[in-house]
């Protein structure tokens, strides 16, 4: 039987643990701080390769994360009471209990995405949400859109109520050209976010991305309208497929410029259309900022 050992306090970021060690820097340490478990041997070539990047990674995250380390060789009964296979091998624990885990390499992004997971699922600190979402919203940036969407997922499971997250989640889902996800996500979103501006502002990116595949081809629509300035449709169709294409500051002109010529055409759609492109980029945005301030000036003209 193992001799675990008793739990030391003020446990480094980092550290080697060994069978004698591994109740008190895992199973106790993780009931306060989220621990990931990294299962290696001195002849594993991707190892080599993983270890240092684990250490990085929970290094960026300043102690809201902890590493440890096993030698398989060294402590094959704690390799066969988690079952390990293969190395690489690594596991979260949290609350005492392994609660996610992998084999093999994984990318940069795929390991931030794994450390943020075991953060929420841990409750993080004060910032460690927000943290993760950024975390997130870099991901998705940068395409890995796989990632940033479980990382998303997993604050709406530590808070189900967490607009940001659902945002991001359906922004994710629209990166995969999945709208009706996005949609029936933010549809139905917990009643007392449902006008929070994040999702406010998401559903309108939804509306926007749907009424843009239909709206044409730009260089045509720009030809059509030289043809017949006055040809309001294409004239809107235009702003609808500029925005489709992100360039929100010309689509905002073609809008107010339809709206200056009939602003009661098809309903006010240009004041709608501008409002949506607005919501969309959110209320900081200079761009909004100007588009409203311009159609608020020709209101009241």
């Amino acid at each position: 039987m193992m001799d675990f050992g008793t739990a030391t306090a003020d446990a480094p970021l980092i550290k080697d643990v060994s069978e004698a060690t591994f109740m008190a820097d895992v199973v106790d340490a993780s009931q306060t701080t989220p621990i990931i478990v990294d299962f290696w041997a001195p002849w594993c070539g991707p190892c080599k390769q993983l270890t240092p990047a684990l250490e990085a990674a929970v290094t960026k995250k300043n102690g809201k994360v902890r590493l440890v380390k096993v030698n398989v060789d060294e402590n094959q009964q704690i390799a066969a009471q988690l079952r390990v296979q293969s190395i690489p091998a690594v596991f979260a624990f949290v609350d005492g209990q392994p609660v996610d885990g992998f084999m093999g390499a994984l990318t940069g992004s795929e390991i931030d995405a794994f450390i943020d997971k075991a953060i929420a699922a841990g409750g993080g600190d004060d910032g460690g949400l927000e943290e993760a979402l950024l975390a997130a919203d870099e991901m998705l940036a940068e395409g890995a859109v796989a990632d940033a969407a479980q990382t998303y997922a997993a604050v709406l499971a530590e808070e189900p109520e967490n607009a940001t997250a659902l945002a991001g989640l359906a922004r994710a889902y629209l990166a995969l050209d999945d709208v009706e996800k996005a949609r029936a996500l933010i549809a139905n979103a917990p009643e007392a976010i449902q006008n929070d501006p994040a999702l406010i502002a998401i559903s309108a990116e939804i509306d926007l991305k749907e009424a843009s595949a239909n709206a044409g081809d730009t260089a045509d629509l720009h030809s059509k309208l030289q043809a017949n300035p006055d040809d309001h449709q294409t004239r809107f169709d235009l702003a609808i497929a500029l925005a489709g294409k992100g360039d929100n500051e010309a689509a905002i002109d073609e809008l107010l410029e339809l709206f200056k010529r009939d602003r009661d055409w098809n309903d006010g759609a240009a004041k709608e259309q501008l409002l949506k492109i607005c919501d969309m980029l959110g209320p900081k945005d200079p761009i909004a900022k100007q588009g409203r301030r311009r159609l608020t000036s020709m209101i009241f003209i």
